[in-house]
């Protein structure tokens, strides 16, 4: 009980992103290094139909674009404030994820690597929480304790969609305990449901929901 005069305590922060911060230098490395050969490659296709001034203006555009892009990635954080899904890159946005308007899964799939997210929106704010990501038979997950707390709190949400999501964490949760190899985990197949070719795509809710259902 809080005492009179003594303002509540906060929430605890729990953070929710999967990238250790630590590799963000390198990371961030990387992407200059990408953005300066697809700008090259932009401002030569330009340079052959304008000039070398305009490919150089070109190049510079896609170089500077790109790089602020993955400046803001590098930059957001996620975090878990009690109910809240709380978002920060150059400014904060959160989503009360009991109380979400819309809840559902976001599968992209990039150079075989493939993200699976909960979006979630509420009064016009969305924010995209990624779950797991995969490449190959492996991959990165959020951690036990992080999937147990989301579970909670989506199994009394007030959207209709918040049990199935629920039950979907805890059976990942479950193969987790019992030692299944990622691949065999349900996040990883219904990653594996999405059709490929597409950067992202939204799974239907009643395609989740038969999903849930079918596990053990």
């Amino acid at each position: 009980m809080t005492e009179p005069g003594r303002p509540a305590a906060e929430p605890e922060r729990v953070p929710l992103n999967l990238t250790e911060q630590s590799g963000a230098r390198r990371r961030g490395c990387v992407a200059f290094g990408v953005a300066v050969v697809f700008g090259a490659a932009i401002g030569g296709l330009v340079g052959l139909l304008a000039g070398q001034t305009a490919a150089l203006v070109s190049a510079a555009v896609v170089i500077v674009v790109l790089t602020l892009l993955s400046w803001v990635s590098g930059r957001r954080r996620l975090w878990l404030e009690g109910d809240l899904i709380v978002a920060k890159a150059l400014g904060r946005k959160s989503v009360d994820l009991r109380h979400a308007d819309r809840i559902e899964l976001l599968v992209t799939d990039i150079r075989g690597t493939r993200t699976i997210g909960m979006l979630v929106a509420r009064a016009g704010k969305t924010i995209n929480l990624s779950l797991a990501v995969y490449a190959g038979t492996g991959g990165r997950e959020l951690g036990i304790l992080v999937l147990r707390r989301l579970a909670d709190i989506l199994a009394g949400s007030d959207n209709t969609s918040g049990l199935v999501f629920s039950q979907l964490l805890v059976a990942q949760l479950r193969a987790e305990a019992k030692g299944e190899a990622a691949a065999d985990r349900p996040l990883y197949r219904l990653a594996s449901l999405a059709p490929t070719g597409r950067l992202a795509q939204r799974l239907k809710p009643e395609a989740v929901t038969r999903f849930v259902a079918s596990l053990d």
